[in-house]
C-alpha cells in the first residue's frame, strides 16, 4: 500500500469544505506517520486504549477523532485531548463528556449520531429522541460539551439509491436541527457521513467529514 499516494489522490477529488478523517484503527504508528508526512492531520480511532497510546506516541498536532461509540466509564481517558467525538446518542453520555470536559477545563466537541440505516445493529438516535435531548433541562445545564453537528452510517448495501436516500435523511435532520436549535451557532456545521465504499455519494449529499480507512491503509488488521 502506498499510503501517501492514496491520501493525496483521495484529497485531490474532495471538494472544498469536506475534510478527511483517516480511520487508523488497528493500524500501527508507522502507517499513521506515512499519512502524517503527506499532510494528513485528522485521524479516527474507535478503541480508547489504542487511542490514548497513539496520542502519547505520535506528533502532538494530530487532531484525534473518536469515531466509535464511547463507553461512559472510558471517556475520562480521552477527555484531555480528544478533538471530536462522533458517536453520541444519549443525554447520559453527553453528561459524562461534560463532566470530564469540566475536569480538564475544556469544551469537548461532539456529533449526535443518528440511526439512518435499515440495519438494526447500528447505533443512533431518531430525530424525536434528539429533539427530546436538545429541549431538556439537563442539556441546557451542560457547559463543557458542544454539539457541532450530526453523524450517521448508511446501510451496507450495493443499492446506491438506498444509500443516497439515507444520506439525504441525515442532511435533512441536520438542516432541521440547525434551524430549530443552532441557528445562531456557526460551529454547528458538521455532517459526518461516508466511508471507504460510499463516501462519493456522501459528498454529493452534503457530507463535511468523511471517515476513510481501507481505501488509505488497506484492509483492517485484526
Amino acid at each position: 500500500m502506498d499510503i501517501g499516494k492514496n491520501i493525496s489522490e483521495l484529497k485531490q477529488n474532495l471538494p472544498e469544505g469536506v475534510r478527511l478523517v483517516a480511520v487508523s484503527k488497528t493500524k500501527p504508528n508507522e502507517d499513521i506517520l506515512a499519512a502524517y508526512h503527506v499532510g494528513q492531520r485528522i485521524f479516527g480511532e474507535n478503541k480508547v486504549q489504542d487511542l490514548t497510546r497513539k496520542y502519547e506516541e505520535l506528533p502532538k498536532d494530530i487532531e484525534w477523532h473518536f469515531i466509535g461509540h464511547p463507553q461512559r466509564n472510558k471517556v475520562k481517558y480521552i477527555a484531555p485531548f480528544i478533538s471530536l467525538i462522533h458517536g453520541v446518542d444519549s443525554i447520559k453520555l453527553l453528561k459524562t463528556i461534560d463532566k470530564e470536559g469540566a475536569k480538564n477545563k475544556r469544551v469537548i466537541k461532539c456529533l449526535l449520531q443518528f440511526h439512518i440505516a435499515e440495519e438494526a445493529t447500528k447505533f443512533g438516535l431518531s430525530e424525536p429522541e434528539a429533539v427530546g435531548i436538545l429541549t431538556s433541562r439537563e442539556f441546557a445545564e451542560l457547559n463543557n460539551v458542544e454539539v457541532v453537528g450530526v453523524m450517521g452510517m448508511a446501510t451496507y448495501t450495493d443499492d446506491e439509491n438506498q444509500i443516497r436516500k439515507e444520506f439525504q435523511t441525515l442532511k435533512e435532520i441536520f438542516t432541521e436541527l440547525k434551524r430549530n436549535f443552532f441557528a445562531e451557532s456557526d460551529s454547528f456545521c458538521e455532517i459526518s457521513m461516508g466511508m471507504s465504499d460510499d463516501y462519493p455519494l456522501a459528498v454529493d449529499e452534503g457530507s463535511t467529514l468523511i471517515r476513510v480507512g481501507s481505501k488509505i491503509f488497506g484492509r483492517r488488521n485484526y
